[in-house]
């Protein structure tokens, strides 16, 4: 059957008047939004994860859509995120997550000496399947036995998987075993098989779902590693890089060439940025399917099977070397970041010191080429007193030489040299005056 739909606009009010929250019912519906399957074995499942990125929501929910309606069945409303429904001898089981669905196609099936011989998927129509949007990350064939073909031992799971690198163990209280090789087989499937010891439906299903999601988030915690190698060659240049540039910073560097090392380091910063901003949200996505990965096998309540190597331990040995990488790497860009930072508040620093000095010196030559212009003005007004001392005593005897004429008993040269002495202490007072009074 389908999921219930986004739920409706809580009332106002409820009994006895009070007041409800506005999000209570929707949260509420999200609790119950995902139930697990109730499974009876012997079933078998086919599981699809199909990375469509975080805008591939309302294309994957096309393609369900037009698969139901190639069996005549409701298919997901428009807000959708969970659908599961019948399609004939089949059941389809999609969910949409943040940046990829699944798709679990699920059959009733008697047991079979071959276990994976007729999966699920080979009954869904395969043009369908090849359009499916995105790429698949993860394919996966769940068989679920019955207790009478649980008696399984070790020499016959290592021919049913085609290989002796099997982890396994018995899971839930000993209700179960459950095997895996976690190897991609000749047709593009994981494999895993569940031995039932006494699952309740609602427990089987509870299983295979707990099984499917520790495939699924391991490899989606597995994206993260290619980019951090990837990551960690880039960061060992800029290493290299930063090394030589704060070598080069010891130095007695000319200031043109601090400045160009500043340039060189900002350079390298944004370089530094860029890397950890296209890789973040990576490494912080397999960070959190880590997490998922090691609680759902918790959730497992493993018990050791004699000569084999238990699904916990399996990731320990796998995956936890991977993810230590990616949360190394992110180590060393936040300590790079940082470090380019340091490198750069003291290139900036030296800097401002050498443009300090800078400004000294040319405050210093501003004020001796001020004392030699105050110097030349003070010469220049010596010469100006004379001149204007000169041309007064001229006016004078111009004046004197008048007056004689007029019949005045004076004599201009006498006349003339006793108003020297006068008109220079008068003119030398006056200016002496001026100047004080633009000083002050």
């Amino acid at each position: 059957m389908s999921s219930v739909p986004g739920a409706a606009p809580p009332p106002a009010f409820l009994f006895g008047g009070l007041r409800e929250h506005a999000t209570r019912r929707v949260l509420d519906h999200e609790i119950h939004a995902r139930p697990s399957e109730e499974l009876r074995a012997p079933a078998r499942a086919s599981h699809l994860a199909v990375l469509s990125g975080p805008d591939g929501a309302a294309a994957d929910r096309a393609h369900v859509a037009e698969l139901c309606w190639r069996y005549g069945v409701e298919p997901p409303a428009s807000n959708e995120v969970f659908h599961a429904i019948d399609l004939g001898p089949l059941r389809l089981r999609w969910e949409r997550h943040t940046e990829f669905s699944s798709y679990t196609f699920l059959r009733a099936e008697p047991d079979q000496d071959d276990p994976f011989a007729a999966p699920p998927i080979a009954s869904v129509p395969s043009d369908w399947l090849a359009g499916l949007p995105g790429e698949v990350l993860v394919a996966t064939h769940v068989i679920l036995e019955s207790g009478g073909s649980a008696g399984r031992d070790l020499a016959n799971m290592q021919a049913v998987f085609g290989t002796t690198n099997i982890a396994g163990s018995r899971v839930l209280g000993g209700a179960a075993v459950a095997w895996s090789d976690f190897r991609i087989h000749p047709d593009g499937f994981d494999r895993l098989l569940v031995a039932d010891h006494g699952l309740s439906p609602r427990q089987a299903g509870r299983l295979v779902q707990r099984l499917l999601e520790i495939e699924t988030y391991r490899m989606l915690a597995m994206l993260g590693f290619p980019n951090a190698r990837r990551s960690s060659q880039e960061l060992n240049g800029v290493e290299r890089r930063l090394a030589e540039i704060t070598g080069r910073m010891t130095g007695n560097e000319a200031p043109d060439a601090e400045a160009k090392l500043l340039t060189e380091l900002s350079d390298l910063a944004a370089e530094v940025e860029r890397g950890a901003a296209t890789s973040t949200y990576r490494f912080a996505a397999s960070r959190a399917y880590r997490t998922l990965v090691e609680r759902r096998i918790e959730e497992l309540r493993e018990e050791r099977i004699e000569g084999l190597q238990t699904l916990e331990e399996f990731m320990e040995r796998r995956l936890a070397p991977a993810m230590r990488t990616v949360e190394a790497v992110r180590e060393r860009q936040s300590q790079l970041s940082e470090r380019v930072a340091r490198a750069t508040g003291l290139l900036r620093t030296r800097v401002d010191v050498t443009l300090q000095q800078q400004n000294q010196a040319l405050l210093a030559s501003m004020n001796r080429r001020a004392d030699l212009q105050l110097r030349l003005q003070e010469t220049v007004e010596g010469l100006s007193v004379v001149v204007l001392s000169y041309y007064l005593v001229s006016l004078l005897g111009y004046l004197v030489k008048a007056l004689s004429k007029a019949g005045l008993p004076l004599n201009p040269e006498i006349v003339s040299g006793a108003a020297v002495p006068v008109a220079l202490a008068a003119l030398t007072w006056k200016i002496g005056r001026m100047r004080k009074a633009l000083a002050h």
